[in-house]
């Protein structure tokens, strides 16, 4: 399983606009200095993430990027489907053929069912996290996802 760098950096972007404290928000070039990333790919993930909803820009000459609505309202698992979908979906048996134009086990997959289960136990718990967990020290937020798979016999 693999965490795409859009997601990655689009996460990190969402959490320090959340922290931020400045009216006017974060410009292209402050997010992309203080993540490490070039201009042209922060813009690219602010765009994905303005499309979505999560945040909209400030107008003037000072103007940058500020959260669309409160952190305690944008949950975690449609960040990431908005910046990088699913992990396991009906395209991925598809995709996984070998060199055969189907799958060799496309009928009787017990692998299929690990993945889907993987699948919804990721989903579950990424529908309790909103953006304001993860503002903060990882000593918190790392408490705070403790007590949650505590809370989630099936986590």
């Amino acid at each position: 399983m693999k965490i795409t760098a859009q997601e990655e950096y689009g996460l990190r972007i969402l959490i320090r606009l959340a922290a931020c404290k400045d009216e006017e928000g974060l410009s292209i070039p402050q997010l992309s200095d203080a993540e490490g990333l070039t201009t042209h790919y922060a813009a690219k993930i602010a765009r994905t993430l303005r499309m979505a909803n999560f945040i909209r820009s400030t107008p003037g000459n000072k103007g940058g990027y500020i959260l669309a609505r409160p952190a305690g309202e944008i949950i975690i698992k449609e960040v990431l489907d908005a910046l990088g979908g699913v992990l396991f979906d009906t395209s991925f048996c598809g995709a996984h053929k070998g060199n055969m134009r189907f799958c060799t086990n496309s009928v009787d997959c017990s692998a299929r069912s690990l993945w889907q289960i993987l699948q919804l136990t990721i989903d579950k718990l990424l529908v309790q996290i909103t953006l304001s967990d993860l503002i903060g020290k990882e000593e918190e937020s790392s408490v705070k996802f403790n007590s949650l798979v505590r809370q989630n016999p099936v986590l």
